[in-house]
């Protein structure tokens, strides 16, 4: 009897739902071994993605091209950089020649910590802070048929709930006579405001969670039903 794909996809699907579905009843060889294939399968594929969308088209190809045809520019110069760092990296299979990984490590994390902090400030703070301040725009909520009053409500809460939020992690504080370390009054008022929107906001994300990782429950078991019923 031969096989089709689609059977054997099904069939694949089945048994690895059950191995992750064993972890209900604790952890077990089953589901550790549904977890080494996953992850050997993601490295295998990010590597591979790695290697024909990155390494090889940006890096390699226009290396040998230009090396071939004898016409090295700026760009294909510039080039040998990444190609040393690499190489560099690849030093750490050494004990020896380990610490000349530093330098291209060094590097990494610098610019990764640069776009990290670019992203934060661009991508949140920057953010956040326009939309503290568009919620006091009287003119768009008019269009969206919301009161003045309405509008400044939603604008202070918005703000107020934005600066309690801020001010829970300011850690500045004064010595006491004790030894003790204690922020002013109304800091530490703010703050304590400050945990009540967080708890609400983290209570909201845990609840949208919860919610995915139980719609995905219900979506494998289906499948496994459908399954079952297809043979």
């Amino acid at each position: 009897m031969v096989l089709s794909l689609d059977l054997i996809t099904g069939i694949l699907s089945f048994v690895f739902t059950l191995l992750i579905l064993s972890y209900l009843i604790g952890d077990n060889p089953f589901f550790r071994i549904a977890v080494y294939i996953f992850i050997g399968v993601s490295s295998g594929y990010i590597a591979a993605v790695a290697w024909w969308q990155v390494i090889w088209p940006r890096l390699f190809f226009p290396l040998i091209t230009a090396i071939m045809s004898n016409s090295m520019t700026i760009y294909e110069w510039l080039l040998l950089l990444p190609l040393i760092g690499a190489i560099l990296i690849f030093m750490k299979v050494s004990p020896r020649l380990a610490g000349m990984a530093r330098i291209a490590m060094s590097f990494m994390v610098g610019v990764g910590a640069a776009v990290t902090i670019a992203g934060a400030v661009a991508g949140t703070l920057i953010p956040q802070v326009m939309g503290t301040i568009n919620t006091f725009d009287l003119a768009a909520a008019s269009a969206q048929n919301i009161t003045s009053s309405e509008a400044i409500f939603n604008g202070l809460f918005i703000l107020i709930g934005t600066v309690v939020t801020l001010t829970y992690f300011h850690f500045g504080a004064r010595p006491q006579a004790d030894g003790s370390m204690h922020r002013l009054g109304l800091i530490e008022m703010s703050a304590w405001l400050g945990r009540i929107f967080i708890g609400i906001t983290l209570g909201a994300v845990f609840a949208g969670v919860y919610a995915a990782a139980l719609t995905a429950f219900i979506e494998r078991i289906v499948s496994l039903i459908n399954f079952i019923g297809t043979l």
